[in-house]
């Protein structure tokens, strides 16, 4: 069990500590439910009721804070978020995989392998694989000819890179995901389905997270890439040729059809569909269940998902934006009477 003193999250959050250095924490925990040895966070004032009653032995506040409810020690931070991110990182319980190689583990001699590599029971490792220092291969995964896996990084159990895939240093990829499948690239000849082969590959860069059944299709010609620092979210579906943008956060379910280029720290949110071979500008915050069918060229918030309603209402709503069309050519003809009264007054 690791154990943090006060004063050591002061220095891995770079925050003023007010209270007892000296005080230990082994857990992280949320407002509601901290024990006695968790420290907490507080950002968002909604929370600030559960303060009073808290019972974690630091809490983490943001410069400022109304603190008039808080009892205990504090951490006072910029970004209590970022900073319980930190302090959680180090007091993170996730397992250490099994090291070294398992006899099932199916390698070819070709493949060359780093110091301090892993590689699970059951995983296959094909020809011309290189796998950087200090690699986890997690159980049952399978590395294509010639695909490459910078150091550092994790494949948590039946993750596939197909052939000539690139992932780079620190990334992590969870269990089921499927990088460098055939994109969809088809040609019709009098209803007959021609299949194009897709000879690009896929590149990850470096500190990428890929979530759990998340695709990411090779490109038809050119390679799709996911740049630097980019977090995908589970069950999201890239294809053949798509380029991520460096910082770039992407919610689950997300759908993004071919040779779309999304910008650098992008938000698209959960269960939205971007159409294909559109251009999307840095910094652009895309809202859940979004349909993006155009380009977007200036950074902002966009939205088009219709909020939930009552039944009744949103029934309403639909055969109003049914006759929308008729609604405005009315408004249309009494704008142009309005017109016609003007010019005869």
């Amino acid at each position: 069990m690791t154990k943090l003193t006060l004063a050591e999250l002061a220095c891995i959050t770079g925050g003023v500590l007010l209270g007892d250095p000296h005080l230990i924490v082994t857990s992280v925990s949320a407002i509601d439910k901290a024990g006695e040895e968790s420290v907490t966070f507080l950002s968002n004032p909604k929370y600030a009721k559960y303060l009073k009653d808290c019972k974690a032995r630091i809490v983490i506040v943001e410069k400022g804070a109304q603190l008039a409810n808080c009892k205990g020690n504090l951490l006072v931070v910029t970004d209590p978020y970022v900073a319980f991110a930190k302090i959680a990182q180090v007091l993170d319980t996730t397992p250490k995989p099994e090291e070294g190689i398992s006899s099932s583990a199916v390698i070819s001699k070709s493949a060359k392998l780093g110091a301090n590599v892993s590689v699970g029971a059951n995983s296959v490792i094909e020809l011309g694989v290189e796998i950087s220092d200090n690699a986890v291969i997690g159980a049952g995964c399978f590395i294509g000819k010639n695909a490459k896996i910078g150091s550092d990084t994790r494949l948590w159990a039946n993750v596939t890179l197909y052939h000539g895939v690139i992932v780079g240093k620190n990334c992590l990829i969870q269990s089921g995901a499927v990088v460098g499948a055939d994109g969809f690239g088809y040609a019709n000849e009098s209803g007959e389905w021609i299949k194009i082969p897709q000879i690009g590959a896929v590149h990850i860069g470096n500190r990428v997270e890929i979530g759990a059944c998340t695709t990411i299709d090779r490109g038809a010609l050119d390679n799709t890439v996911i740049e630097d620092n980019v977090v995908l979210d589970n069950q999201l579906q890239i294809a053949h040729n798509v380029h991520v943008g460096y910082g770039t956060a992407i919610a689950g379910g997300t759908i993004i059809a071919g040779s779309t280029i999304i910008g650098k720290h992008c938000t698209i949110g959960g269960g939205s569909v971007i159409n294909g071979h559109i251009k999307i500008a840095d910094d652009v915050t895309i809202t859940g269940m979004s349909m993006v069918m155009r380009g977007i060229s200036e950074k902002g918030v966009y939205s088009s998902g219709v909020p939930l309603q009552p039944n009744k209402k949103w029934r309403k709503t639909a055969t109003l934006v049914h006759r929308i069309n008729e609604m405005n050519e009315r408004i249309k003809r009494v704008e142009r009477l309005f017109e016609e009264q003007g010019k005869k007054s």
